[in-house]
């Protein structure tokens, strides 16, 4: 059974970091690129930050280039999300996924295969 699980989200003010994990269990985390998706409220899921199977690509959602920084451990099964500098539209639930596909960083969610349940990011003015 795959489960990811997201951890570390909380609420800041404004200016603030936070550093969500997503540990990944029953499946071969190396075979598989992940990311980070938030979804505000009223909103679509939207991407944020991608990474392939060994680390040695990723993809930002231009709003948080220069802020997020997106790294995995695949020792730990294991895919960090590290967000600076946070802004109130920041906020959102972010979930983190699995993607099988070779293709590079998919910015859609139908790609995913794995989805965890999802972390409450909210970020004061």
């Amino acid at each position: 059974q795959v489960q990811l699980v997201e951890s570390g989200g909380g609420l800041v003010q404004a200016g603030g970091s936070l550093r969500l994990s997503c540990a990944a269990s029953g499946l071969t985390f190396s075979d598989y690129s992940m990311a980070w998706f938030r979804q505000a409220p009223g909103k679509e899921r939207e991407f944020v930050a991608g990474i392939t199977w060994i680390g040695h690509s990723t993809s930002y959602k231009d709003s948080v280039k220069g802020r997020f920084t997106i790294t995995r451990d695949n020792a730990k099964n294991t895919v960090y999300l590290q967000m600076n500098s946070l802004k109130p539209e920041d906020t959102g639930v972010y979930y983190c996924a699995a993607n099988p596909s070779r293709n590079g960083i998919e910015p859609y969610p139908p790609g995913y295969v794995y989805w965890g349940q999802g972390t409450q990011v909210t970020v004061s003015s």
